[in-house]
């Protein structure tokens, strides 16, 4: 008997890797990219090519033979920048060569935070809805995720009771995901103001993923957790360029925090990474100099879409609060008496409208989709006909 043939790799998995579910936002895209002429509001990726300055810059970068590694925590200029990126558009101060670590996306940073803090049965407190990879990346560190579900009749914010319930003598981590994908929600300065209050006296460190930050279309500016008073030394931002630069596919993020936190962050990011890719750091460093501008033609042309997409949901009978940041909104299909799984799937299949279901953020999702906004004006007036004719379909 051949010893090797009762040998099973995949038994030598991780248990915790094993019984995690896939991405909730693949499952339909999968279908969809089985089909033709699929209209899509699903990724939230921005339409926008990278600006033609930054794609320069790393095209520049190649041609002067740029193609070494560079030290563990970025270029040294990048990191510079960034902080003073931070201090002129957020007002906070960081030191650009030891509060900063350029990361391999926002995605890296997430993980590298949960990674140096975790340890088996923490637990990390992640209000939901909210993007897919908190809850996962936290378990596979060994911690429990605990869930605060976020009420529409709140504008899916975080509220200072539902925190104050959550926390428990094990409480390691908050994640603070605003403004939000998928609800679009943002938190205010007096809104964090009561979250801080709350956080008075614990040993809860903060993530604050901000990487939408730079869109936000309320009267005030954004504000990160990391500002308000007794906060700036538990948080950690997380941002990166891919939303506000439209730059998705060079996959740069970075985190700041004290240089404390930042030195233990980037000796394990040197195990894992090395270092950010090269190319795409010096096209940061011109995003930074000079793409002011481009954020704000961008966020323009989003708060278009947004008025008309949020308008459009509405009058045909989808209830959706205003979303004032990041560029989602997250309408309620409870009227059509379908859940969100059984509405995604019918619209795609019978309109080729490709949306997500709310479920996929978590399950108070249930009843709600969202929907991208990241898309041409034309495209989403498409997708919205169609939509419209979906309903008069199925609600009598």
């Amino acid at each position: 008997m051949n010893s090797e043939s009762s040998f099973s790799p995949t038994s030598l998995l991780n248990p915790k890797l094993v019984n995690l579910p896939p991405s909730g936002i693949r499952k339909l895209f999968d279908i969809a990219a089985t089909m033709e002429d699929v209209i899509s509001l699903g990724i939230g990726e921005p339409d926008f090519v990278t600006p033609w300055h930054i794609r320069n810059a790393g095209i520049h970068s190649l041609e002067k033979g740029r193609t070494q590694y560079t030290s563990n925590a970025g270029l040294a200029l990048l990191r510079e920048e960034i902080a003073r990126y931070m201090k002129r558009r957020f007002n906070l101060s960081y030191d650009g060569q030891k509060g900063v670590l350029v990361t391999v996306g926002g995605s890296e940073a997430i993980d590298l935070c949960m990674r140096a803090f975790i340890c088996p049965g923490d637990e990390v407190i992640v209000p939901l809805p909210s993007f897919v990879c908190y809850g996962p990346l936290a378990e596979l560190c060994g911690a429990k995720p605990v869930y605060i579900d976020m009420k529409a009749e709140d504008h899916f914010k975080l509220t200072p009771d539902a925190l104050r319930k959550a926390i428990t003598p094990k409480t390691k981590l908050l994640v603070l995901p605003f403004p939000n994908n998928p609800t679009g929600s943002v938190m205010t300065r007096d809104e964090l103001t009561e979250i801080a209050k709350i956080l008075e006296g614990t040993n809860i460190m903060v993530i604050s993923d901000e990487i939408y930050a730079e869109l936000n279309y309320g009267e005030e500016r954004h504000v990160s957790i990391a500002e308000i008073p007794g906060m700036f030394d538990r948080t950690i931002i997380v941002s990166g360029f891919s939303k506000a630069y439209a730059m998705t596919g060079w996959r740069l993020g970075y985190a700041c925090a004290s240089p404390e936190i930042i030195g233990y962050l980037t000796k394990l990011h040197q195990y894992a990474i090395m270092c950010a890719p090269t190319m795409s750091q010096f096209a940061a460093v011109d995003a930074m100099q000079n793409g002011d501008e481009d954020i704000a033609m961008m966020r323009k042309e989003y708060n278009y879409r947004r008025r008309y997409i949020v308008d459009g949901l509405n009058k045909m009978g989808l209830t959706c609060f205003e979303p004032l940041g990041a560029f989602y909104c997250f309408p309620s299909i409870q009227k059509t008496g379908m859940t969100s799984d059984e509405f995604c799937s019918k619209l795609l299949l019978e309109q080729k409208v490709a949306v997500v279901p709310g479920t996929a953020f978590g399950a108070c999702g249930e009843g709600f989709i969202r929907i991208s906004y990241a898309y041409s004006i034309d495209h989403i007036k498409q997708a919205l006909k169609a939509m419209e004719t979906f309903l008069k379909e199925h609600i009598q």
